[in-house]
């Protein structure tokens, strides 16, 4: 059985809300402090989580998740290494979100690039596009990295500045 836990930490993007998974398997299962992240959300963002009857405030479980959030924000790491929740969305979401995670740090690529990398070029950038706009797991799974292809900042569920923000910090500016 597993139990639903969040916590929520400051950012420069404002507070974040992290939720996982804590499994009757423990630690060994998940990560060091046994949590396995399922959602990071942040103000305003649309279709982010928001907090549910039952989930446990566990801010002790997200220490290594806080920890490289914080590096990251202060531009000494460039990835994250965190247990992710395995389940949510659709098989085809999960290949879009698998290649946004084979996005390297301060890099972007198109929406389209995205498309011809999991076989859904043409038509199928906006199954793309919507697939992105899903992520639940924003910054973790890097799809601020994914712009028009004209070059010019399109659609993030966190709001174009927080996009802005994020691709500054990667691009030494944060």
């Amino acid at each position: 059985m597993t139990t639903t836990v969040y916590a929520r930490v400051e950012s420069p993007l404002g507070e974040l809300l992290l939720v996982g998974e804590v499994g009757a398997d423990g630690p060994d299962a998940a990560g060091a402090d046994g949590v396995r992240l399922r959602s990071l959300s942040m103000p305003g963002q649309k279709g982010g989580a928001v907090v549910q009857d039952g989930w446990r405030h566990a801010p002790e479980a997200f220490a290594e998740v806080a920890r490289q959030l914080e590096a990251y924000f202060a531009g000494r790491s460039t990835r994250f290494d965190v247990p992710l929740a395995e389940g949510a969305g659709t098989e085809f979401q999960r290949r879009v979100w698998a290649a946004l995670e084979s996005i390297p740090y301060g890099s972007t690529v198109s929406y389209g690039e995205v498309a011809a990398r999991v076989g859904a070029s043409g038509a199928g950038v906006r199954a793309v596009g919507t697939a992105i706009g899903r992520n639940p797991l924003l910054v973790v799974r890097p799809c601020h990295r994914v712009i028009g292809a004209d070059g010019a900042l399109r659609g993030y569920a966190g709001g174009l500045e927080r996009k802005k923000l994020l691709l500054g910090i990667e691009d030494g500016a944060g």
